[in-house]
């Protein structure tokens, strides 16, 4: 968008009428006392809404407010961590243990003290067993001692790296109450859908297709927290709604980019709107195309090869994502400091270099011009997605590829994708958190069981990756465990197990009115125990 950027720390103003909202009336739109009620858009409603099971973003958009993990990410703090539930974390020299001093004087929402008994059965009962992410950081978890109520003492069966750890505390250690849990079904429990943490805000209820209501915890350990009585998040599923909710002031806030690219310039304009590029740092979501390695074709590197240089990445970022993008480099973004490496090869959009390495696989062009067809599946959680399937879909139709695009529900994309492996190319938004080891190298590691989302099901395997996969996670050396992590970049960019296009942080449009937006580089995602709406 020309004469419009966004950078980090920087904010565009603008403004709105002000209008009631009809929809919100019935449950009462009076100003509150304490920073009064944020209205937010939200754009889905999880089936889960327990982040210790589903580590995911649309999940902790809603919890993150009512469950604490044990620390969480920080522009400023020590190590990048702020203390939640955990005051301190130390591990032992052999890797084999990490004990975490537990803040006091914590409750749980329905009155109960909080103690280690309440982090030992999250991280044996759900974390290591359940969890999306904590079946892997965890995995070599066997014991977690208990000597008092607040310290926790994690055993390790190998040696696990202490950096891996702090790296998936704000991730993958939501703290749920063990007299909640224990001795129920944990997967169909109830308070999965009705939370009760020790948060700022305590979960209210949920009117199906409408909205999501939470209120103050007048009892949160944090003295003077939260500021705000309550916040709605509105259920609106169609993302041009966001904007037009905003300038009506029917809501005050959306995250995740609610409001679409396309109409960031011009809301960007309207008094009393501001437009924050910020707080999305530790949630970098990657661009990615999935590929099934059974397939003939697809298991020829050259085809592969074929195919990233048939991806323009320079047009991707500029059409699909209006320059809210980077063109990735490999599996590891480029705004991370800790473990990007720039040292990978680079596959420069040539769509005749592509057409020579399929000829020289052997794929002629046919009669029709085609060598091949394919089924091609977007993933449909994102509009961005859905666009590059059509984008990809006339690429590979430049190189004589014919790719049908399978366009599914959500429910239906991760059963074809993950589970049954009805697909030949998929398109997927994986998300960095942080470490390679939390959510990337289970991308291109062999071994996974069928039905995990957003990992390697595409038949892949590649005994030298899967080593030295290994050999990073039980690497305690700070310094040697990043250069492992080079050389994965290296192999992982070189024989394209799957194929890195772009990776994007999310906008957040808001009022002026609203206070202490994107302090964290999880924000989005973050208690919002400081946030408050000035009257």
């Amino acid at each position: 968008m020309a004469g419009f950027e966004i950078s980090r720390r920087k904010v565009l103003a603008g403004s709105a009428f002000l209008l009631a909202s009809t929809a919100l009336r019935s449950i009462g739109w009076t100003q509150a006392r304490k920073g009064g009620r944020l209205v937010v858009a939200a754009d889905s409603e999880p089936r889960n809404l327990n982040p210790a099971i589903v580590a995911s973003n649309g999940v902790f958009f809603v919890s993150s407010k009512v469950i604490e993990p044990l620390a969480e990410a920080s522009f400023d703090g020590q190590g990048g961590l702020d203390p939640r539930l955990a005051t301190s974390w130390e591990g032992s020299d052999d890797g084999l243990s990490v004990t975490f001093k537990l803040r006091e004087g914590v409750t749980w929402h329905d009155g109960k003290p909080f103690t280690s008994a309440d982090v030992a059965f999250s991280a044996l009962s759900i974390w290591k067993p359940l969890q999306n992410l904590g079946r892997v950081v965890f995995k070599n978890l066997e014991a977690v001692e208990t000597p008092d109520a607040h310290t926790a003492v994690f055993k390790f069966a190998e040696p696990t790296p202490l950096q891996l750890i702090k790296n998936a505390l704000p991730a993958l250690t939501s703290v749920v109450p063990k007299h909640v849990y224990e001795g129920t079904d944990i997967a169909a429990n109830p308070a999965n859908n009705a939370p009760i943490g020790t948060g700022p805000f305590k979960f209210a209820e949920h009117k199906a297709g409408e909205y999501y209501r939470l209120v103050r915890n007048d009892k949160y350990w944090r003295e003077g927290e939260p500021q705000l009585d309550e916040i709605i998040y509105r259920v609106l599923p169609d993302r041009a709604a966001a904007a037009g909710a905003l300038e009506a002031d029917e809501i005050q806030l959306a995250a995740f980019s609610a409001v679409p690219l396309a109409d960031l310039e011009r809301i960007s304009k309207v008094p009393g709107i501001k437009v924050i590029g910020d707080g999305y740092e530790a949630l970098t979501y990657q661009l990615v195309v999935e590929i099934n390695h059974r397939r003939k074709e697809l298991a020829d590197l050259k085809v592969r090869q074929a195919i990233a240089h048939a991806i323009d990445k320079d047009f991707v970022v500029k059409t699909i994502f209006l320059g809210h993008a980077t063109p990735s480099t490999g599996p590891v973004p480029v705004n991370d400091k800790q473990f990007y490496s720039s040292d990978v090869p680079a596959y420069a959009f040539d769509v005749a270099k592509a057409n020579a390495l399929l000829d020289e696989a052997g794929y002629a062009r046919g009669d029709n011009g085609n060598r091949f067809a394919l089924k091609l599946l977007p993933a449909p959680y994102f509009s961005e997605t859905k666009q590059f399937g059509d984008y990809l879909r006339q690429a590979l139709a430049a190189v004589g590829i014919d790719a049908e695009l399978v366009n599914n529900d959500s429910a239906a994309h991760q059963k074809a994708v993950y589970t049954d492996h009805a697909f030949d190319l998929a398109i997927a938004p994986p998300v960095f958190r942080g470490d390679p080891a939390i959510s990337t190298t289970i991308l291109v590691q062999s071994g996974i069981p069928d039905g995990v989302p957003f990992s390697n099901q595409g038949g892949y395997k590649n005994a030298e990756l899967d080593a030295l996969i290994a050999k990073a996670a039980e690497t305690l050396d700070d310094k040697s465990r990043t250069g492992l992590y080079d050389q994965f970049q290296k192999i992982v960019v070189e024989d394209l197990p799957l194929i890195n296009v772009a990776e994007w942080g999310f906008i957040t449009v808001a009022r002026d009115s609203v206070k202490n937006i994107a302090n964290n580089p999880r924000w989005a995602v973050s208690n919002w125990a400081d946030t408050y709406v000035e009257t």
